[in-house]
Order: structure tokens, then C-alpha cells, then sequence
């Protein structure tokens, strides 16, 4: 069985039934796996959940990579554009997020992240028209994504729609 294929299997997990419900049995189960096989490719839930955060850090990157067309501004451009593929994505994907963000909740699990939101929002671009429009667009895209793990309901396609054009208007 391929990581990938675990992987989803524990994203599955914390989406439908929350941080409690991820164990090595639980995952293996999922997956149709024996937990030694889990095992081979995570020895430790603490490793499964490593796994799944850099995953998504590395989801996100190639998400704004493929917006940023390296024009001034587009940096900040492409960050709106991946936070509302995401938020606003086929499979609603903020909600695995929430989940594999909740999991790390040890510091060293969660510090990727933290690594990760550092180069995300302590960018300033130097060909940026606006650095500190730029930054207060990111922030307001990474607050938007906040409030809607947590009320995933609160934001129709439309109003998604309205908020994104503002933002990108803004820059």
C-alpha cells in the first residue's frame, strides 16, 4: 500500500470523527491494512501526523506556485487564489486542514506549519506594489480561513465568491 493511500486514510478519519478517532488500529483499519504495514511506513502516530502536515504545507505551495504568474503583486494574488480554491473547493478541503492542523497539536508535530506560515506571511516581495496591503490581504484570506474551519456553513459560493473579489480588488 502507498503512503498516499494511509494518508487518506487518516484524513478521512479526523474529517469524519475528530482527533480521537486517529489510532494506528483505526488508520490500518481504514486503509484495509494490517497495522504491521501501517507500521512500515509510520512507526508512530506521531510520525502519521508529521506526514500529513507536510503534506498539505506542500499542497498549499504547489497550489500558489501555480498562480504565481511572477508579475508585481502576484505572490499575494496567488495566495488569495489557493486559500479559495481551498475554502471554496469541490471537497470543501479547509476541512481536512482543520483536522490535520488539530492534530499537531504537540509543538514539535505542529512547527512545519509554523515554519510554513512564517514564509507564507513573512514574505514581502520586493517588486510588491503595496507590502502592506499585500500582507493585510494574506492575513485577512488566513482569518477567513480560520472563521470558516469553524462555521463551515457561514459563507455561501456566492458570498466566497465576493469576499475573493474584494480581496484580489484590493491589491
Amino acid at each position: 500500500m502507498k503512503r498516499d493511500a494511509l494518508l487518506d486514510a487518516a484524513e478521512s478519519l479526523l474529517s469524519e470523527h475528530g482527533t480521537q478517532a486517529l489510532t494506528l488500529a483505526a488508520v490500518a483499519d481504514r486503509a484495509g491494512v494490517s497495522k504491521g504495514g501501517l507500521l512500515y511506513h509510520f512507526p508512530t502516530k506521531e510520525a502519521l501526523v508529521k506526514a500529513l502536515v507536510a503534506r498539505v504545507i506542500a499542497e498549499f505551495d504547489e497550489l500558489i506556485a501555480s498562480y504565481d504568474d511572477g508579475t508585481p503583486g502576484s505572490y499575494t494574488r496567488a495566495y488569495v487564489l489557493a486559500t479559495f480554491e481551498i475554502l471554496g473547493g469541490e471537497a470543501r478541503t479547509h476541512r481536512r486542514w482543520s483536522a490535520i492542523t488539530a492534530a499537531a497539536t504537540d509543538p514539535e508535530q505542529a512547527e512545519p506549519l509554523g515554519r510554513a506560515m512564517r514564509r507564507w506571511h513573512g514574505r514581502a516581495p520586493a517588486d510588491d506594489p503595496d507590502p502592506g496591503t499585500a500582507a493585510v490581504v494574506r492575513l485577512a484570506a488566513e482569518g477567513l480561513w480560520e472563521v470558516v474551519s469553524h462555521a463551515p456553513d457561514l459563507y455561501g459560493e456566492a458570498q466566497l465568491a465576493a469576499l475573493k473579489a474584494r480581496l484580489l480588488a484590493l491589491l
